[in-house]
């Protein structure tokens, strides 16, 4: 699939894509959750807008995007599948700007969309990463100014106390799961890998101090970054710091103007990509299917978006 499909150049085809990887047994009614075919009737008429069904256990109506991000959006179909592989096709990102040219739509709807889309990026599988025996390198950089700054050196220079933390978690050959923290004070990094790595797992770090002390159901093991040594054995935080290369190079390339609000957002965007790349074995028509299964269940308003902090 690449962006001539017919999938994104006709609404009923669109629809059709969009209802296989959504409902891949069927429609299902979002209202009551009747998954019985037999008890699921699709309407046609010339005064029936297209892709509508009725429920005959609940009596309501509706269609594949009822439930999902795309519920009440004027968006044409076509544009939403289009939109969805462009966000998981794109390594680096793409920005509203673009999208708004390639989709002749407004900016701000451009905006939102993309936010939606985002939304459906989340993974909400909360599995512990690692295990006995398995590797999860753990790291945390500073990228962008915060928008309160709350100190700065002597020289008057930035602190990393005044830019944007995130703190990554990446397991060794498989998935990344990354945060926009306050600061990466040792205990706030140390309970975000409490709840998301397993016991009995080979922890990889740097020497940072935020790491001292931490857990000992854990194999805690270090490079020395400040002494040039960054690999030593087998131990290394290699696979996050390549993420966190190209997080930045996207932020800084694509999205640069990204409020510190929506950055978490901008993090699912990376972590959704990282954990389906390439090198795991999933495709960008894979991806994008991934990315529309992802839609169900999850809603995303205007307001939301754009309140104040």
């Amino acid at each position: 699939m690449n962006i001539t499909d017919p999938t994104f150049q006709d609404d009923a085809k669109a629809r059709k894509w969009l209802e296989a990887q959504i409902w891949p047994n069927g429609p299902e009614c979002p209202h009551c959750g009747n998954a019985d075919g037999g008890k699921i009737k699709a309407l046609e008429g010339k005064t029936t807008r297209p892709g509508l069904f009725k429920c005959n256990e609940c009596r309501e109506q509706f269609t594949v995007t009822v439930g999902t991000v795309m519920e009440r959006s004027k968006i044409p179909l076509r544009k939403w599948a289009m939109a969805m592989f462009v966000m998981a096709a794109a390594k680096k990102g793409i920005s509203a700007h673009q999208m708004h040219r390639m989709m002749d739509i407004p900016y701000k709807t451009a905006w939102f969309l993309m936010h939606r889309i985002r939304e459906a990026m989340k993974d909400s599988r909360l599995v512990p990463m690692g295990g006995n025996g398995k590797v999860v390198e753990a790291d945390e950089t500073y990228f962008g100014n915060r928008e309160v700054v709350t100190k700065r050196t002597k020289r008057g220079k930035a602190s990393h106390s005044s830019k944007r933390a995130v703190v990554a978690l990446v397991e060794r050959g498989g998935e990344v799961r990354s945060f926009h923290v306050p600061a990466p004070g040792q205990f706030i990094v140390q309970e975000i890998i409490k709840k998301n790595v397993a016991n009995k797992t080979r922890l990889h770090t740097d020497e940072s101090r935020i790491y001292h002390g931490i857990n000992a159901s854990y194999s805690h093991e270090t490079v020395k970054h400040t002494a040039a040594e960054y690999v030593h054995g087998d131990v290394t935080t290699n696979s996050v710091e390549g993420y966190f290369s190209v997080f930045k190079r996207g932020m800084r390339g694509t999205y640069q103007q990204c409020g510190e609000k929506h950055l978490h957002r901008y993090l699912t965007e990376f972590d959704f990509r990282y954990n389906r790349r390439t090198a795991l074995g999933v495709n960008d028509t894979q991806r994008a299917e991934e990315l529309a299964k992802g839609a169900l269940g999850k809603r995303l308003m205007y307001k939301a978006v754009t309140a104040k902090q």
